[in-house]
């Protein structure tokens, strides 16, 4: 039956965003404390995240051309298939972060971070874990909380990226590992979009309504 087939998508997405969720504090970890097996664990468990999403996708595909759904069943399935491909691409990012870790690494230990990432990485990981439980709850408050922090994301970026600059003018020498740190600046704010991607398809899915684009929800 279409509502049995439903379900067990809906349970098939929530095991990956786990597995996904579980790779981003892993890589933020490995950064952080600059553990090369655990960034080295998140880069390895990439190929079962793809797996994962394609697997879902073709079972998406499956009970589309089967049942032929419409409304909130067919609204179901579409953001079964959206969701299903922004966990995989957060999975990317996690996997980003995994490689600048284990880039700086090689680098001399500073006492703090160059750029401002603790306040960011705190952002976003509360997003990514926020928009999961709006998810499951059909929480649409929690979900319109987490597009309003996105911005805050991508100011913090923004300030990076010109605290970078700024650093780069002070010390040339410096570029190569300054960078690496960009780059995850760049990998956390992404993750921040993908999870506002993930609350507005819960809006979608309970309301019908699509507000990708618009200043407010």
């Amino acid at each position: 039956m279409l509502k049995q087939e439903l379900e067990r998508l809906e349970k098939h997405l929530l095991t990956l965003t786990a597995v996904v969720e579980e790779s981003v504090q892993q890589a933020v970890q490995a950064l952080a404390s600059r553990d090369i097996h655990l960034a080295q664990k998140v880069i390895g468990g990439d190929d079962q995240v793809n797996r994962m999403e394609v697997d879902l996708e073709e079972e998406c595909l499956k009970v589309l051309a089967l049942y032929q759904p419409v409304a909130h069943d067919l609204r179901t399935i579409i953001v079964v298939l959206k969701i299903n491909n922004d966990l995989e691409r957060i999975a990317d990012n996690a996997v980003g972060i995994s490689q600048r870790a284990i880039a700086v690494a090689d680098f001399p230990r500073q006492a703090r971070p160059p750029l401002a990432l603790e306040p960011m990485t705190e952002k976003a990981l509360d997003m990514l874990s926020k928009s999961i439980d709006s998810l499951i709850n059909a929480d649409l408050v929690l979900a319109r909380t987490i597009i309003a922090l996105d911005e805050e994301v991508d100011i913090l970026h923004a300030s990076n990226y010109e605290l970078f600059k700024e650093q780069v003018r002070t010390d040339p020498q410096a570029v190569d590992y300054l960078l690496h740190f960009l780059v995850v600046s760049r990998n956390l704010e992404r993750i921040a979009d993908l999870a506002t991607n993930i609350a507005e398809d819960v809006i979608y899915l309970n309301e019908g309504k699509i507000i990708r684009h618009k200043k407010s929800a």
